[in-house]
């Protein structure tokens, strides 16, 4: 009984095996992808980027994309950006969705392992707004060191050159499709020096102070989070990017 029991459990471990090899390929690390990481890749339709135009370190302000995503430059020198909008849903209150957009740059190191490692500068930051907590709309400090078991460069039949990074829970980020052979950063320095304590973003606030700069055609951040999907993602309880 036991020992059937034991086939079923393999066998189903098997199958689950199965399936994620047919969706992805299984090597990991420089032995195993097409390409190296240098270039700029972005999730879902690209409107997350890095470079100029989505992050103002100087005035530790954001320029809102139109939808959620993830971006990410290396250079082949060891240098990397990241750029991320992203939502987190409350389980039990499925109206007070967060909406987190954060900017870091600095240098990285792969290893023998297949992992990656990013070392952020300290100018990195980020911006939370949540409309159910005592403080809604705030910036902070945002450099902490960022660990992804494994980095995966694939050729995707349909979107091409493709890259996936594996935090370190081992969930992946959302497909990243290189969108230039070149990486797209701001200069590789420290840019400002972190502040010692959390800004306050205000409601509707500008690039004139600490808070955020929009679009001249962009609504307020409750209205961008509906127009990217909010009314659906409400009913999923957990961390999230939409892309």
């Amino acid at each position: 009984m036991i020992a059937s029991s034991l086939f079923v459990v393999l066998a189903a471990l098997a199958a689950e095996h199965q399936f994620a090899a047919a969706q992805y390929p299984t090597t990991f690390g420089p032995g195993g992808n097409v390409s190296s990481l240098e270039g700029l890749w972005s999730s879902g339709s690209g409107a997350v980027l890095t470079g100029d135009g989505f992050a103002n370190p100087m005035n530790r302000s954001f320029t809102y994309p139109d939808t959620a995503g993830v971006a990410v430059s290396f250079t082949n020198d060891g240098w990397f950006e990241l750029s991320r909008y992203r939502f987190i849903s409350n389980g039990s209150e499925p109206t007070c969705i967060k909406g987190v957009i954060g900017w870091l740059h600095g240098e990285y190191k792969t290893f023998p392992n297949g992992s990656l490692h990013l070392y952020p500068l300290e100018d990195g930051f980020q911006q939370i707004q949540d409309p159910c907590a005592a403080v809604s709309n705030f910036i902070e400090n945002y450099n902490g060191t960022e660990y992804y078991t494994a980095w995966q460069v694939y050729q995707d039949t349909s979107k091409g050159l493709t890259a996936r990074l594996y935090q370190f829970d081992g969930q992946p980020y959302p497909p990243m499709q290189q969108r230039s052979a070149t990486p797209n950063m701001l200069p590789k320095q420290k840019l400002a020096n972190a502040t010692s304590t959390a800004s306050n973003g205000g409601s509707g606030s500008s690039s004139s102070g600490s808070g955020v700069s929009r679009r001249s055609n962009a609504a307020t951040p409750s209205t961008t989070w509906a127009a990217s999907g909010l009314a659906a993602f409400a009913l999923i309880g957990a961390s999230v990017l939409l892309v």
